[in-house]
């Protein structure tokens, strides 16, 4: 029985109307269009997003991979979400040896990983190796005081601000940024106040 921290979202521990199940369900809406040949879900939680993708873009997707760290909700994911186009495996998103173990991708969607990491440079390095040229990785983090600097979950190393979330990404060929306030996602508007932002890369 896999626990609920309150850290993740479970779809079946939650209520429809939940905001937080409301608002990643929208972070994997929001990057459907984008998927397409081999797709990776790193960091994929309780696997709803994976098993979303796989369904909904069955006509494009040849393979969805779901990745976590945590073996009890990968063994959850098994069990609760099967499509025949999806596998979830335990890993480590900042294993050097990730890309060689994996290959590489179509498209990669990493949501809410990035503030868990300590080992920042690694992850980068990981996006950036297992995404095939041509290829697409979003990525989304929430947005606080900065790197290095206290924020208010327990399960967060930090949270970066706007500006350094921008800096991440300057390997790419195009990055367009967008912003999530509730499930409403859409580029920035003057004088809005973002909780979350969300890089679409493509290399």
């Amino acid at each position: 029985m896999v626990e609920d921290t309150g850290e993740r979202v479970i779809p079946a521990f939650m209520k429809a109307s939940n905001k937080l199940l409301l608002e990643h369900m929208a972070r994997y809406q929001f990057a459907l269009p984008y998927a397409h040949g081999r797709v990776l879900d790193l960091s994929c939680g309780a696997g709803y997003g994976t098993h979303m993708t796989a369904k909904e873009r069955k006509q494009d997707v040849d393979q969805v991979i779901g990745v976590d760290i945590d073996q009890a909700i990968i063994d959850y994911a098994r069990c609760e979400y099967y499509h025949p186009s999806s596998h979830f495996y335990v890993m480590d998103a900042v294993d050097p040896a990730l890309p060689d173990k994996l290959g590489t991708f179509d498209t990669i969607l990493s949501f809410e990983t990035y503030e868990h990491i300590a080992e920042e440079q690694q992850l980068l390095t990981n996006y950036y190796h297992l995404l095939k040229k041509g290829g697409t990785l979003i990525v989304s983090t929430p947005f606080g005081q900065g790197r290095g600097k206290a924020c208010g979950s327990p399960f967060h190393v930090h949270q970066l601000t706007p500006s350094e979330f921008q800096n991440l990404f300057g390997d790419y060929a195009e990055v367009e940024y967008f912003y999530q306030k509730g499930v409403l996602i859409e580029p920035p508007r003057q004088n809005i106040h973002y909780p979350l932002g969300i890089a679409v890369c493509r290399k």
